[in-house]
């Protein structure tokens, strides 16, 4: 038995498949089966079975459901003793169109800043509890996140508005797949509008949702300042609804202060800073030259 298999038991047990699991802890689902098999063989019992799409635990699975959780965070409590030495690596989970617009360039200018590598990836907000606790992920973007030992704070206010083409149509709905997680500001929108699934339609990011918009097949769910760009170009337009504007947040969320490590503080301190706010305003246009004044490091890299 090993850590490894333990986190792919807890990881498929909390989010209910497989393939959520892989995708959150970043390895490939053959990956999460043979670890998965391994600890059945090695406990004597399936711990968790098929039911309907999802997975779900079995007797003996409930019982070590939070035993497992526990070897889990303490696997990752001593990995993170050893490496707040280090502090040499910050990974960065975000939801919906923070993850395709806005965190790689807040993670790129935070780490060339500090002369170290960052890495950034996307979450469901139903991930995020698991991935920050096991310290998968030091510091995550999206909407608040409640949770034992979690701490949320909002750091940009915004705008969702509906945009379409000026002449095109207004009965289908077009969205990314952040539609499927409850907690998104698009699922939020279609459910206030009361819009069925009939009359929705799924693209593999939020700008293949835009040029569908734009070539007039129907409206898209978009964040106010990142849609500026084709509001000024004129192939889309904003489209009036019964709940937009709606006013949104983006919330920042880590662990607690005596929990998380140096590094995810340095972070969320960097998100208050003028040179983030101005990346998730614009993330296209970069930061000043004034204000990006990368501070000098003597570095060791590893190879």
């Amino acid at each position: 038995m090993t850590l490894t298999q333990l986190s792919a038991f807890v990881f498929v047990g909390r989010l209910g498949s497989v393939k959520a699991a892989a995708r959150a802890l970043g390895v490939s689902e053959p990956a999460i089966s043979q670890a998965l098999a391994a600890l059945r063989v090695h406990m004597g019992d399936p711990l968790v079975v098929r039911s309907g799409d999802r997975m779900l635990l079995t007797e003996g699975g409930r019982r070590l459901f939070p035993i497992a959780s526990q070897m889990v965070a303490l696997g990752a409590e001593a990995e993170a003793a050893v490496q707040t030495v280090r502090a040499d690596r910050l990974h960065l989970v975000a939801s919906g169109a923070i993850a395709e617009f806005v965190a790689s360039s807040l993670t790129d200018v935070f780490g060339r800043r500090r002369a170290m590598e960052t890495t950034c990836g996307e979450a469901a907000s139903e991930e995020i509890p698991l991935l920050l606790t096991s310290r998968v992920a030091d510091v995550a973007l999206g909407p608040r996140i409640t949770g034992e030992r979690l701490v949320s704070e909002p750091v940009l206010r915004c705008r969702l508005v509906a945009v379409g083409s000026p002449a095109g149509q207004r009965d289908t709905w077009l969205v990314d797949p952040s539609v499927e997680d409850p907690a998104s500001d698009a699922s939020r929108l279609l459910q206030r509008l009361r819009v069925p699934e009939s009359r929705i339609r799924v693209f593999p990011n939020q700008t293949a949702a835009w040029d569908a918009a734009a070539a007039g097949t129907g409206i898209a769910p978009a964040i106010g300042h990142l849609v500026t760009r084709h509001l000024r170009k004129g192939d889309l337009t904003v489209i009036e609804t019964a709940a937009t504007p709606m006013n949104i947040s983006w919330y920042a969320t880590a662990l607690e202060p005596g929990n998380r490590s140096p590094l995810a503080s340095t972070f969320l301190e960097f998100l208050g800073t003028p040179a983030a706010t101005q990346l998730m305003h614009s993330p296209e246009a970069g930061v000043p030259r004034t204000r990006f004044r990368p501070t000098v490091h003597i570095s060791i890299w590893k190879q």
